[in-house]
């Protein structure tokens, strides 16, 4: 009984002390979700439109581990658009001298 009592007042300390990291990260942490499709998007756009290399290569580059809900690319009006946990973004191709840039 005593080693129950000894794990659930460390279990208890290490909620503490990961609510306390967590509050004084939350900044952040919020901002975590942008970062998987803003990356890919950003990335993708640079490597297909700006490098030149081919569709296949460039998802290959921008793989995550974090899976994508959405992907799509339009080669037309150079323009990429990811979604991922919850948050989409989009990239576009500017011209040769600016290259692409991640729509506000």
């Amino acid at each position: 009984m005593r080693v129950v009592k000894v794990v659930a007042v460390l279990l208890a300390l290490l909620l503490l002390v990961l609510g306390a990291w967590s509050w004084q990260n939350r900044e952040h942490l919020a901002a975590f979700p942008d970062i998987l499709s803003a990356y890919t998007a950003k990335e993708y756009c640079s490597c297909r439109y700006v490098s030149g290399y081919s569709a296949q290569y460039c998802q290959g580059f921008v793989k995550q581990w974090l899976p994508l809900d959405s992907f799509a690319a339009d080669d037309s009006a150079r323009q990429v658009t990811a979604t991922g946990l919850g948050r989409s973004n989009t990239a576009r191709w500017l011209n040769e001298r600016q290259g692409c840039r991640l729509d506000p």
